[in-house]
């Protein structure tokens, strides 16, 4: 039986209308079809009737399969002559295991190809009136993770060491870590004023926007009940929702 494809999509930051026309295409033909938590389960009515649908999304520690089960069926349906899509929310390689995935897939000898998607750690702020450079306010922006990979105990992010430099500090998955991520930013020399915005379900009709300041992040997460998904914005920038408004 010939080789099959595996095609790592990125579903963009839950607005459908930000999927990428050659990622909806492959959608549309996929034979199996493996999905994150923060892909839109709408996206899902658009496969082909028949198509096998497998959960592989990760809710807050609650894994429907675990990274090296997920790696094993993507290697095993190609083996099978299957085209699957492995299709994962934002980008597929900022953030979301997919360089990983893509890495177990060449191991194997499989054909393996990416369809980057539109990255939440812009879009998200963006949409919510948030650029996250700004020609008077920072020509420079820092990606940050703010959760660790369930196996490692330490924190290998230096947040005293992002303090003055790195410009806008855009903090994916880090709700939960919130009052970690605060007190060490002031501890490295962050003024605790500095300007923070929440941005939770960004690009969906269910998107909060919150504008506080570093040292009320946690505070302000708790008092508004705000939930996952979440993108905290430090930095000037945050104050500009104030000005533009939502911008979906």
């Amino acid at each position: 039986m010939s080789e099959g494809k595996v095609y790592l999509i990125g579903a963009g930051p839950g607005d459908m209308g930000l999927m990428t026309i050659k990622g909806m295409e492959l959608l549309r033909q996929a034979d199996v079809v493996m999905y994150d938590a923060l892909a839109n389960p709408e996206l899902l009515k658009e496969c082909t009737e028949g198509a096998e649908l497998i959960d592989a999304g990760k809710r807050g520690g609650d894994h429907h399969l675990r990274q090296w089960q997920t790696n094993e069926l993507l290697v095993k349906y190609a083996k099978e002559g299957k085209m699957v899509v492995r299709l994962k929310g934002g980008d597929p390689f900022l953030f979301g295991r997919g360089a990983e995935e893509a890495e177990e897939l060449r191991k194997a000898g499989a054909d393996v190809h990416v369809v980057p998607g539109v990255s939440s750690s812009i879009s998200v702020p963006e949409l919510a009136g948030i650029p996250v450079t700004h020609r008077d306010h920072t020509s420079l922006v820092t990606f940050i993770t703010g959760h660790e990979k369930d196996d490692r105990t330490e924190d290998r992010v230096d947040w005293k060491k992002l303090v003055g430099g790195h410009g806008t500090l855009v903090i994916l998955m880090g709700l939960g870590n919130a009052a970690h991520i605060s007190s060490e930013l002031i501890a490295g020399g962050m003024s605790p004023d500095m300007p923070a915005a929440i941005i939770c379900s960004g690009s969906t009709p269910k998107q909060r926007i919150e504008v506080t300041c570093v040292a009320d992040l946690a505070k302000t997460i708790a008092e508004k009940a705000l939930e996952p998904p979440g993108i905290m914005v430090i930095g000037s920038v945050a104050k500009l929702h104030e000005v533009l408004g939502d911008l979906r």
